[in-house]
Parts: C-alpha cells; structure tokens; sequence
C-alpha cells in the first residue's frame, strides 16, 4: 500500500452508495431546496443569495438549458447537483447535511468522464471549494468579476 504524497491530487472516486443519474423535472423541488441550502453557505457574501433573482435563474435557465446530473442517496434522495454547458462546470453543490462523503468528488468524476477537461468558476472569497478544487487537481487559469454580484471569480481547469 502506498501513501499520496501531499501534492498528489486526491482520487476522484470513493466507495459510496450514491447514485449519478441524469436529472428529471420532477427532481426540480429536491434540487432547488439543495441548492438553496448550499449556495447560502458557500456564497454568504453575496446579499440574497440561493433566492429571488438567482433562484428564478436557476430554475428557468440552468435546469432548463444546462446538461444536469444529480446526486441520490437510498433513503435521502436528491443530494448532489452537476450542471454541464459542455465541458464547463456550471454548478456543482451538495446539501450541507452530506458534503464532504465524497460526492462532490464523484460528480467532478462524472464531469470528468463526459469530458476529458473541465473547467469553472469559483468565487475568490469561497475559500472552502478553492480548496476542494485545488484537493482535486484543478489549477487557476484566469480571474475575472462576476457581472451580476461584481465579485472576483477564479476560472479552474483540470484533466482526467
């Protein structure tokens, strides 16, 4: 057996019993409480964050035109959310009561497997998903505001 270096990205898989399956409209409830959930501990810098303004976006716009994947668990349901726009990550949030058991890093796989790079955007001040992302290997290719918050976005990228 051997051990990661400190350097070497973490694996991208983990034994669980978490389904990834494409999402369905009736998943739209599940999806947007997760969300909602996540994005307002992620983003507690941005004013009204996951209602309003970016949940009507979210629920006429990316669940409607991104390539969506969730996250089940037997006995939990709905947990994780991936949003595609090619080999972009748009989105990619679990629900608070389940991060850091490895799904997050299974639907980063799963991007992975659709596309051999991918790449996103993550707000300078979340430093935790800095953090995960850089724990799986992605690296910074570019900063830039966001136009609807004026905050600094950083552009990750990372290969299978």
């Amino acid at each position: 057996m051997t051990t990661p270096s400190a350097d070497a990205p973490a694996p991208l898989s983990e034994p669980t019993s978490v389904v990834i399956r494409p999402y369905r409209p009736e998943d739209e409830e599940a999806v947007v409480g997760l969300w909602s959930r996540a994005t307002r501990i992620a983003h507690p810098f941005i004013a009204q964050e996951g209602t309003g303004e970016r949940e009507r976006k979210l629920r006429q716009i990316y669940l409607v035109h991104a390539d969506n994947w969730v996250a089940e668990l037997p006995n939990r349901g709905v947990v994780g959310l991936l949003g595609m726009l090619d080999a972009e990550i748009g989105g990619l949030f679990v629900d608070p009561g389940v991060q850091k058991s490895g799904i997050g890093r299974q639907l980063v796989a799963h991007a992975l497997r659709l596309h051999p790079t991918v790449t996103l955007d993550v707000f300078e001040l979340n430093s935790s998903a800095r953090a995960f992302y850089a724990r799986l290997g992605f690296g910074e290719i570019t900063r830039h505001l966001d136009p609807d918050t004026g905050f600094t976005l950083i552009t990750l990228e990372v290969t299978a």
